[in-house]
């Protein structure tokens, strides 16, 4: 199936779909209805004729007896085996201490701060989210609770999302752990 950028898609095997913003090669970049951008290779999406369907299921002039048949039918590969080892470390660590995000804090308000933050966590989530990595842990501090308090409002606002305290024997108090619950391609 060929595509182009603005094309209407929906993805196999997940409830999403949106527009096409980016192709390159095989690998095609989709602007969800969430706002996310998600890369997925050409033969996990279909075309939509009528992007008012995007909202409806994509079976229902199917009967549920035909899609089950045609996915026991095709052969699904085994996952890669990942040592539980692997599976309990993090993928990525981002540090929140303000002399890990600027050179020199002197001058900056309290306010400045925690804004920089702020903003530097909600673009490694995000980075995280279009990256598909899956565990990723906001190093805060103990301090005063403030930043906690902030990401965990932060957090909130996005879907499939987990999270909770951080490992306390590598971490102590001053951490937290996000797990981002992603679908599986093949």
């Amino acid at each position: 199936m060929k595509f182009e950028i603005n094309d209407t898609v929906s993805v196999l095997d997940d409830d999403l779909s949106g527009i096409i913003t980016n192709i390159e090669g095989s690998e095609i970049t989709v602007a969800t209805t969430n706002g996310f951008e998600l890369k997925f290779e050409s033969n996990e999406l279909v075309k939509i004729k009528d992007p008012r369907m995007m909202s409806r299921s994509l079976f229902s002039n199917k009967s549920l007896e035909s899609v089950l048949s045609e996915k026991e039918t095709t052969k699904r590969q085994n996952p890669p085996k990942i040592s539980s080892k692997e599976r309990t470390q993090p993928a990525m660590e981002v540090d929140l201490h303000i002399h890990q995000l600027v050179k020199n804090s002197r001058g900056m308000q309290n306010h400045e701060m925690l804004d920089l933050q702020i903003e530097t966590a909600k673009r490694r989530l995000e980075f995280a989210i279009q990256n598909r990595i899956q565990r990723i842990v906001f190093i805060h501090g103990v301090g005063e609770g403030v930043l906690k308090l902030e990401l965990e409002y932060l957090f909130k606002r996005y879907e499939g999302l987990k999270f909770y305290d951080a490992n306390y024997q590598k971490y102590g108090q001053g951490a937290t752990e996000v797990y981002i619950f992603q679908s599986k391609t093949s």
